[in-house]
């Protein structure tokens, strides 16, 4: 939304006056006009072309390059994010065209392609490379082993038959020795890494193959091992298996093959052993430093891109958007020239004309796009200015429903109320300084957290700061009438009007109290804080307060129903309910909003509930005690009888006005202005869309039937329902002080550094996590379900839909929340 000013009281009353606009824009300047419009922000386009699917649509081929283009700035992204690397916060600005854009885009995803399928196939051969060297070091290890257990054995062997033998003996020595040369084997092997949690069936599956034929030695390896094929690092086995004839070696190879078993080949000759060591060795630190240097050269160019990919992205976004807007618009081919239609502000009508200008002047185009306004009956879309202030307020109005067009909107009450009721159930003037100096922090930290990304949680919070900051200056206000500072009272004005009559009453609440000097001057008197049996004056005072906030409220929503009524819809059938809700709804409620005014004026020990009980079931009977003014009774008579007479009053007469209307509408004799026709819904809905339906009395009485009792029965339990400000308070109010007197004062008194230490950590976390954060959010929503159910089901429908314009701020500011 636009920014209007920072109080703009009058501008949220009712919504901007919009007008429905044809645009008629010359091929030349189409792009140019769409993308200042874009920049403007104040115009949101209709679809001309509903009946076309989206590839059928005339850019339908741009909005294809466009999304080209942003794949690969999501593929550079994802390199980015891969390597570590953020876009610079340093944004080179430079002029470039979408054109020159996707050429420069394509070179560099085509170079970056490059340059990892080179890293991939130089990381591939590197660790094949130290996989082949472990297998050489390793099975190096096993030939050595057993050529010298050969050794050994020969030499055993001639000691004992004092034969010659040769020391180049076969690793089956024991075999060879005992058979006749001639006889001998030559046995194959193959060696590789099978990964470990694979070695068990590999081993099992092997033997069962060659029926045993094999002989395998494994050896375990003792870091992670890079996996050629897969990039992963995974725990692997160095084997070696032994087998006799071609046709085990091929069930081997596929067994291998199966287990994903990686084979290298080996030599049983020790110098040639050394010599491979070292040439794979020297191999390994070559790819070593090509592969850095390849790196270097990614990470340089991706910090290049890194340098404009935001200027870039914003760029492809903006363009895609245009792209889609022109295809919304109708093309007119013979006279060359684009027909847009949509709803805009009153007040911005010059703006537009000098938006099309100064496109023609800026694309050179010898004809200007004509600005022209369209009358409709079509419902406008609800348009308010708003600001970083009002906005939550606002938001808070519309997660219940959108205004109609130009109807009362409750969010200029909201901005004081809803803080004030929220104030009233979280009253305490050390936690609205705990709120006041955390909201005082957000706004502080305004221009630091606007280009951040922050989480869901402090997104919202950071979003609602002057929202914070209202409900925390007024639960200052509250909490000094309350007189509580974290459940603690002070005598910040005086001290208190009231003291023991002797040594006797120090303990006592009320009891041996007497009035020693003038009240005191604001808010609760200390002396009247105890528990709610001894002293119940200060939980009976919100509970009276909560039901004349409640009652004041609920009158307020009633006006502003009349106010609707007469001033944007000319809805006669809720003008004619606005008397008898007042009256039935002041008769009773309103009544006993007076009576505790008075009750508190004069002092007075009357019962209020024998009075309202009483009111009904004996009326004509004496007040006795309980009365507070002169003529009481009588007044009480009267207002039951109003009480009665409204009822019916809100039941009868609409219907025949309905159906009266009705008739006269066919009669021809009565006529509706253009929107009027289009506010008074009740009466279209009983009327006929082709002018001959018949007038459904029963149908309208039955309705009208339901709202009268929804809103008698609607009074009472409404006005049950603002008692939630006394429990809430209360709530807050006993949990405060069992955290002080349970936990701060007990450590205190047990006098031990210790324990204090810790009464007061557990204190100051009990105080943060319940009060400031538990039961900020449960008075919230609290006062909001007051303002949605309580306060704005009196007169807000909330059935409009919001002006949505086409504008970049809002398209970036919505990616940036998507992401």
């Amino acid at each position: 939304m636009a920014e209007g000013s920072f109080w703009p009281a009058m501008d949220l009353l009712r919504s901007e006056p919009m007008q429905l606009v044809q645009l008629i824009i010359p091929m030349e300047s189409a792009h140019r006009t769409i993308s200042y419009l874009g920049d403007l922000g104040l115009f949101q386009f209709k679809d001309l072309n509903p009946e076309k699917s989206p590839f059928q649509r005339t850019y339908a081929g741009q909005i294809k390059r466009c999304a080209e283009m942003a794949r690969k700035l999501r593929f550079f992204k994802d390199q980015m994010k891969k390597t570590g690397l953020s876009p610079s916060t340093r944004t080179i600005n430079t002029e470039i065209d979408l054109d020159s854009l996707e050429v420069k885009l394509g070179e560099l995803e085509s170079e970056l392609m490059e340059i990892n399928a080179n890293d991939e196939k130089l990381r591939h051969t590197y660790n094949e490379l130290l996989e082949y060297k472990l297998v050489l070091q390793k099975a190096g290890e096993f030939f050595n082993s057993a050529q010298s257990t050969a050794a050994a054995h020969q030499r055993e062997f001639e000691a004992q038959s004092g034969g010659e033998g040769s020391i180049d003996s076969p690793l089956l020595l024991e075999q060879e020795m005992t058979t006749d040369p001639s006889k001998h084997v030559k046995l194959g092997f193959i060696s590789g890494l099978v990964p470990r949690d694979k070695a068990m069936a590999f081993e099992r599956i092997l033997f069962r193959a060659t029926r045993g034929n094999v002989f395998l030695k494994q050896s375990v390896v003792e870091n992670l091992v890079v996996d050629p094929a897969s990039g992963e690092k995974v725990e692997k086995n160095v084997f070696i298996v032994f087998y006799s004839g071609e046709r085990a070696k091929n069930k081997i190879l596929k067994i291998c093959e199966a287990y994903g078993a990686n084979r290298y080949p080996f030599t049983e000759d020790l110098g040639k052993q050394f010599q491979m060591i070292t040439e794979v060795s020297g191999r390994l630190s070559e790819l070593k430093t090509t592969i850095d240097v390849g790196k270097a050269h990614q990470s340089n160019l991706l910090q290049r891109i890194g340098f404009q990919i935001e200027q870039w992205t914003a760029l492809v976004k903006q363009e895609k958007s245009v792209y889609h807007t022109l295809n919304m618009l109708s093309i007119d081919v013979t006279k060359k020239c684009l027909v847009a239609e949509g709803w805009c502000p009153v007040y911005a009508a010059h703006k537009f004309q000098d938006t099309l200008q100064q496109a023609r002047l800026d694309s050179n185009s010898q004809i200007g796009g004509i600005f022209q306004v369209l009358q409709t009956k079509e419902s406008p879309p609800t348009y308010f200015r708003t600001n970083k202030f009002t906005t939550p307020f606002q938001e808070i109005v519309d997660a219940y429903g959108v205004a109609k067009y130009r109807e009362a909107n409750p969010g200029v009450f909201t901005i004081v109320t809803f803080p004030f009721l929220f104030a009233v159930m979280f009253g305490d003037w050390g936690h609205g300084i705990c709120l006041l100096l955390a909201s005082l922090y957000l706004i502080a930290m305004e221009k630091k957290y606007s280009n951040q990304k922050l989480g869901d949680i402090l997104e919202m919070t950071f979003g609602g700061r002057y929202l914070i900051l209202m409900m925390s200056i007024f639960s200052i206000y509250t909490g000094l009438i309350y007189n509580e500072f974290f459940s603690v009272p002070f005598e910040l004005f005086g001290p208190s009007a009231y003291s023991c009559r002797d040594s006797s009453c120090k303990d006592a609440y009320k009891a041996g109290l007497v009035k020693v000097r003038d009240t005191y001057p604001f808010g609760v008197d200390p002396v009247w804080h105890g528990t709610r049996s001894e002293l119940p004056f200060l939980n009976s005072m919100k509970m009276k307060m909560s039901i004349l906030f409640g009652v004041a409220q609920m009158n307020l929503g009633i006006i502003l129903s009349y106010f609707n009524a007469k001033f944007f819809s000319n809805n006669l059938n809720v003008r004619y309910q606005f008397v008898p809700q007042m009256i039935f709804l002041n008769s009773l409620f309103g009544y006993l909003a007076l009576l505790i005014i008075v009750k508190w004026c004069s002092g007075s020990q009357a019962d209020l509930y024998h009075v309202m009980i009483y009111m009904f079931l004996s009326p004509t009977d004496d007040l006795g005690e309980n009365q507070l003014f002169f003529g009481q009774k009588y007044l009480q008579m009267l207002l039951l009888v109003l009480a009665l007479v409204a009822v019916p009053w809100m039941l009868f007469p609409k219907p025949f006005l309905l159906k009266k209307q009705h008739e006269e509408r066919h009669q021809g004799q009565s006529y509706a202005l253009l929107y009027n026709a289009d506010d008074n819904l009740e009466t279209e809905h009983h009327s006929s869309s082709h002018g001959h339906e018949e007038f459904e009395f029963s149908e309208v009485f039955v309705h009208q039937l339901i709202h009268t009792i929804e809103f008698v029965l609607g009074s009472v339990s409404n006005t049950a329902s603002y008692l939630r400000l006394w429990a809430l308070s209360l709530a807050h109010s006993e949990l405060s002080s069992v955290f002080y007197d349970k936990v701060l004062l007990f450590s205190w008194e047990l006098n031990n550094r210790v324990v204090l230490i810790i009464g007061i950590i557990v204190f100051v976390c009990a105080t943060v996590g319940v009060l400031l954060v538990m039961e900020t959010l449960s008075a919230f929503l609290h006062a909001m379900r007051l303002h949605w159910i309580e306060f704005q089901n009196k007169f807000y429908e909330g059935d409009g839909y919001k002006f949505s314009p086409f504008s970049f701020t809002l398209l970036l500011s919505e990616e940036d929340e998507a992401a």
